[in-house]
């Protein structure tokens, strides 16, 4: 069984150490399912407006250049010709979606093979509560430090837990990411070294394997 460091918010006590949940942090790794779900998530971060306009589209063009024949010039028909300077774009851009989609148990794999590999490596922090009652970037750090976690961290609240003094006590640390336990996703577990998980945030989140199981 793999196993985390259970800290106090208040820094009260010695932390503990409480077994993990053996089917999500002692799965497989699938390096395959893992590049899969990073690929499609960032794919679906793409806008896809990038556009370009066509022969037909840009402006001008109503008249014959020149006369079709006696000119000693290639014949040319309009101005908004793809070969003209400010004619139209042949075969360019147009909007589009990226959007590809991972079916839930596919995803739910990836994410827990994910959380495997952190916990594997003893990245994994288990926080009693987050008590933040206004915005306190200082507090923050201190937590952080305390808990020994890396520049890198992934913050993971629960919904309750999820509030403006929270995120914003966070929010100003370069490579710290806070983040609500329904969008944990496999993307950023793997971008930070560190994850940090309330356990208000670890009971959502065995609520939402038993879901998926179902």
């Amino acid at each position: 069984m793999v196993s985390a460091r259970l800290h106090a918010f208040d820094g009260l006590g010695e932390p503990k150490v409480v077994e993990l949940e053996g089917r999500i942090f002692e799965a497989d790794v699938n390096a395959d399912l893992l590049y899969r779900a990073v690929r499609i998530q960032l794919m679906n971060k793409r806008q896809g407006t990038a556009c370009t306009k066509t022969r037909g589209e840009v402006r001008g063009g109503g008249r014959k250049p020149w006369r079709q024949k006696g000119t000693g010039r290639a014949r040319a028909g309009s101005r908004r010709s793809p070969l003209w300077p400010g004619g139209g774009i042949t075969f360019g851009p147009r909007p589009r979606t990226y959007d590809v989609r991972l079916n839930k148990k596919m995803m739910r794999r990836a994410l827990s093979s994910a959380l495997s590999d952190r916990a594997r490596e003893s990245r994994v922090v288990l926080l009693d509560r987050m008590g933040f009652e206004a915005p306190k970037t200082k507090t923050a750090v201190s937590l952080l430090t305390r808990m020994e976690m890396l520049r890198t961290t992934l913050v993971v609240v629960g919904a309750a837990e999820y509030v403006q003094p929270v995120r914003k006590s966070f929010s100003n640390l370069p490579g710290v990411k806070c983040l609500a336990a329904a969008g944990l996703n496999p993307y950023d577990v793997l971008r930070h070294e560190g994850l940090v998980l309330t356990v208000s945030a670890m009971d959502e989140l065995l609520g939402r394997f038993e879901v998926c199981r179902s």
